[in-house]
């Protein structure tokens, strides 16, 4: 029977910064993990990164698109697991880095670090998730008001404890402690 591998992936950070209409995090980096996961064709993927993400205490999760607008989070770090097809993901704002985002590959997105799907395959599909704790999400577009209290709940917001993918010896607590301690 088919399933999920997990295989070993380089990390890619990406540090965005405040543009004044979205405040990104620039204590915390976006984690690109490039074809973590082995899925075999003809393989339903999203049930089997569901079950990933639950099974590390990743919760609220949900299998759809992306929004097709610069939106973020101020309650809660999200992970991101394609599925399906692929989607060009720009993260940061209008000005910030875009990312081709494929089967396979899952993307960990820290709180206030706007995103937005700027072209997907038809096909596309991803799962998302939330630490346990922060699965009742906000969704902010960088409205005038949102800020300062958005800034306040992301400050106020715990790390997660365990990698939504490799779990607890995963890299994603050391890469964002880490990073904390340099900023």
């Amino acid at each position: 029977m088919a399933q999920l591998v997990l295989l070993s992936s380089e990390i890619q950070p990406y540090s965005l910064k405040d543009d004044g209409t979205f405040p990104n995090n620039a204590h915390l980096p976006v984690l690109y993990y490039e074809d973590c996961l082995q899925l075999p064709d003809n393989f339903s993927a999203g049930p089997a990164i569901e079950a990933l993400f639950v099974s590390n205490q990743w919760g609220g999760v949900w299998q759809n698109g992306i929004q097709t607008f610069h939106h973020y989070h101020s309650t809660s770090h999200e992970a991101l697991g394609v599925a399906s097809g692929h989607v060009n993901l720009q993260l940061g704002g209008p000005h910030g880095v875009v990312l081709e985002l494929k089967r396979g590959d899952v993307v960990i997105i820290p709180a206030g670090v706007a995103h937005c799907n700027l072209d997907s395959s038809t096909d596309f599909s991803c799962v998302g998730a939330y630490p346990r704790g922060q699965e009742q999400y906000d969704l902010l577009s960088g409205e005038p008001g949102e800020r300062p209290d958005a800034d306040a709940r992301m400050s106020l917001l715990a790390l997660p404890v365990i990698d939504p993918v490799y779990g607890t010896d995963g890299p994603l607590m050391n890469y964002w402690v880490e990073w904390r301690q340099k900023v």
